[in-house]
């Protein structure tokens, strides 16, 4: 009986994680907007990029046609994409459109908003709003949780070195 109770307080908490996990998801209209992030900002630094995946639920494509954000002067939705072999970063100035039943991810080195003209430093931990704006769905606010420099995905600590064995001791 006690590992029955066992595994359904384990089962218990899985689902209440989850459920908590989703719950910064953002619903504007048929698009579900989840998973925004950006990095922690080195002293000084100007730009930042900002990340989050756009489900579109619906029947009908919306476009995301800009973005702003309080903290930055400028905000663009940029996408970066091989070009002749060459990695090359570009301005979507006429929107990303999002079609139906699709889902866009924006990642480091894919779509991304790009916050220039930074009024501050973002430090890990931080909660950085901008405002996405929509071609249907309107204007929605959604919160950047700010990672590690180096994280590569939310909920990364943005720690690249991994702890590696101590081999001082052998001989070669």
């Amino acid at each position: 009986m006690k590992t029955i109770g066992r595994a359904l307080l384990t089962i218990s908490l899985l689902l209440t994680g989850y459920a908590v996990a989703r719950a910064d998801d953002v619903k504007a209209g048929d698009l579900v907007i989840s998973q925004p992030w950006s990095r922690a900002t080195p002293g000084g630094a100007k730009v930042a990029g900002g990340y989050l995946t756009i489900e579109n639920k619906g029947t009908v494509a919306d476009k995301l046609v800009s973005v702003s954000a309080d903290i930055a002067g400028k905000a663009e939705v940029h996408e970066m994409a091989m070009e002749n072999g060459v990695m090359k970063m570009r301005l979507l100035d006429k929107g990303l459109v999002i079609d139906p039943g699709k889902t866009v991810k924006f990642a480091p080195g894919s779509y991304h908003l790009m916050l220039q003209e930074l009024k501050g430093p973002f430090k890990q931990g931080d909660k950085v709003p901008v405002t996405l704006q929509f071609e249907k769905a309107g204007k929605v606010v959604v919160s950047l949780d700010v990672q590690g420099v180096g994280a590569q995905a939310p909920g990364d600590s943005g720690h690249m070195m991994k702890k590696m064995p101590d081999h001082s001791g052998m001989k070669m």
